[in-house]
């Protein structure tokens, strides 16, 4: 069967064990064995329901809603005493996982719209330093002398730059992500302006051929703050393009469906802030080589880059294989 045969012939029942979700969410004192043998049954349907989803339209939206049903059910069935910290455990290493891999392409999007604008920034400032003043801010510009690059980090108090960082880049992450309310819009202008200021500031280092010195000022934090921006502005883009193109859904279905893996997207990015406000507060101002920052930038690299395969394997364990009797 085709896929609105598959939905038709079973969103009946995934109305049902949505509402015994709710109903056993909240509390099991009145909930009688009959209730609790009708869930169970329903439960097991839509597990199949997942499997053939899974097999036959492994990437269609359908196939997430009906994991997160299955998964929802599972909890409540075999996991009554789930503590805090196992469900931080599995959020970090599958579930926040799971919804990069599953959304990913609004991720990137919202990267190549960075990019985007780091491209108009670099080749505005590049040839003539004095475009700076019409692109930047004007308190931005003012403060900005490729001379005195790393100047004056002796007086820094780390730890209250750190916060202040970490305090802002979220700020700039929530933006990012609550934008997507409006269609996206305003997010798709958050991640093109901040590219735009990032590239006219390269531009002006290039034009001084200060190029290498200002990346081991940016990159240390810069790897792990604007992948957790991405990721942020993926989660207000996916939240926006749903909105824009419900397909067979109420936007109002939509908004609560993806509003929900969106705020997920966003708080996982949260500790990554929290290192990047780390690396920008203590190790960009330390008095180190300009090599040993760009090393830091690469540990960062291929630290993320394990986290997120660990977190596949962790996601699709290989199945133990027995030996025959």
């Amino acid at each position: 069967m085709d896929i609105k045969q598959f939905i038709k012939l079973h969103r009946e029942e995934w109305r049902q064990l949505e509402q015994y979700i709710t109903l056993l969410s909240k509390g099991r004192k009145n909930v009688t064995s009959k209730t609790i043998t009708e869930f169970d049954s329903l439960y097991q349907k839509v597990s199949q329901h997942l499997s053939y989803s899974q097999t036959y339209f492994p990437n269609e939206e359908i196939t997430f809603y009906i994991n997160e049903l299955v998964g929802k059910s599972h909890n409540l069935l075999y996991k009554n005493q789930v503590t805090s910290g196992k469900q931080i455990r599995d959020f970090f290493s599958k579930k926040f996982v799971g919804l990069l891999y599953e959304q990913w392409k609004f991720i990137i999007v919202a990267a190549l719209l960075f990019f985007a604008g780091g491209l108009a920034g670099f080749l505005a400032i590049a040839d003539d330093p004095l475009h700076l003043y019409s692109v930047l801010p004007a308190e931005v510009s003012q403060s900005v002398d490729p001379e005195r690059l790393g100047e004056g980090h002796d007086s820094v108090d780390s730890s209250l730059m750190s916060a202040e960082i970490m305090t802002n880049n979220i700020q700039v992450a929530i933006l990012a992500f609550a934008s997507g309310i409006t269609f996206g819009l305003l997010t798709v202008y958050l991640m093109v302006y901040n590219g735009l200021l990032v590239g006219a500031l390269a531009g002006l280092y290039w034009h001084y051929d200060m190029s290498y010195e200002f990346w081991a000022y940016i990159v240390p934090h810069g790897m792990v703050e604007l992948t957790a921006i991405f990721i942020a502005g993926g989660a207000g883009l996916l939240m926006g393009y749903k909105l824009f193109a419900p397909g067979a859904y109420s936007r109002v279905y939509q908004l609560k469906y993806h509003g929900k893996r969106s705020v997920q997207l966003f708080l996982g990015t949260v500790p990554l802030f929290i290192i990047a406000g780390i690396i920008e507060g203590f190790i960009t101002p330390a008095a180190i080589s300009l090599e040993a920052k760009y090393i830091v930038a690469g540990i960062t690299v291929v630290g993320m880059i394990a986290y997120i395969a660990l977190g596949k394997v962790l996601l699709h364990p290989k199945p133990k294989v027995g030996l025959d009797s």
